[in-house]
């Protein structure tokens, strides 16, 4: 079954163009699949039935899997056999009927205006210090994921039209604006970029020690080492940022379209999930103020 792995492979790298990160997700999902089939020794695609993919998912259960894991697994299974069916390989889409195990879906962490001002407040004295306020500054004031910050070109920020493209999911790019004081800051760090380049030529816009590409690793270490200094006491994700982005535009009256544009949600249905953070922010605070909120 190797050469229909390698088949379906090809196909989301080059005519769905998916991200390298949702591929090689792929790539893992399938290879498990198979190793596991090929131990029940059922080495045909065509052999495949519904009580295998079922045993499958229970055995991903019994090896204490999460919910979460599980159902990406079978959601890679179910485009797997879809992309075999429709290129006419089985005869058989045996993973259609399956239905995928029901998510809790957990509000995302943010943080508040007052920490994201903490945060922000940085001194800078040094070019990793005027890199670090640009960057925190760029990612609070647009939005953009960790992985589409840390990608960003030179090219790709337009100071005199107050714009940032990106590259996001599904190599859509997308145009963000960017404010005056977020301008303010980029402006003051590419001054002094050249003195992170190392003698080096990079046309990433956020650099290392090295001179090269700053990595999503450092750039969390970053975030933690900052969050230390400043004694804030909040537990993050790579992402909370842009959690707090949207959350805090949602509170101040902006328009749910608007902030899925510019986060470049396909579905507003994923979008939407902010505003059931205000709501439990409306609710945590009528029980926090308001006099009659309890006995």
């Amino acid at each position: 079954m190797k050469d229909e792995i390698d088949d379906f492979i090809n196909y989301i790298t080059f005519e769905k163009r998916l991200s390298k990160n949702t591929i090689n997700s792929y790539k893992k999902d399938l290879i498990k699949y198979n190793d596991y089939l090929s131990k029940k020794k059922v080495n045909s695609i065509n052999n495949i039935k519904v009580e295998d993919i079922e045993e499958y998912l229970k055995y991903l259960k019994n090896n204490n899997y999460t919910v979460t894991s599980i159902a990406r697994k079978l959601t890679t299974i179910k485009n797997y056999h879809k992309y075999l069916f429709q290129r006419g390989i089985i005869s058989i889409n045996v993973a259609e009927s399956i239905e995928r195990p029901k998510l809790r879906k957990a509000l995302p962490k943010v943080m508040s205006v007052e920490q994201v001002d903490r945060l922000l407040n940085i001194e800078c004295n040094t070019p990793f210090d005027y890199r670090n306020k640009a960057m925190l500054e760029l990612l609070y004031g647009t939005g953009l994921r960790i992985s589409e910050l840390l990608n960003l070109k030179l090219s790709d920020i337009d100071i005199e039209n107050c714009i940032v493209r990106c590259i996001g999911k599904g190599n859509k790019e997308r145009i963000v604006p960017i404010g005056e004081y977020v301008i303010f800051h980029l402006e003051k760090y590419l001054n002094e970029r050249t003195k992170l380049t190392n003698n080096k030529r990079s046309d990433y816009l956020f650099l290392n020690k090295l001179g090269g590409k700053l990595s999503r690793f450092s750039f969390f270490k970053i975030i933690k080492r900052l969050l230390n200094e400043k004694n804030i006491k909040v537990d993050i994700s790579p992402h909370t940022l842009r959690h707090s982005f949207a959350t805090h535009m949602l509170e101040y009256g902006a328009d749910l379209r608007s902030i899925q544009e510019l986060l470049g949600h396909s579905d507003i249905a994923t979008t939407k999930i902010y505003t059931h953070i205000s709501n439990n922010r409306i609710k945590e605070d009528y029980n926090k103020y308001h006099p009659r909120s309890s006995k």
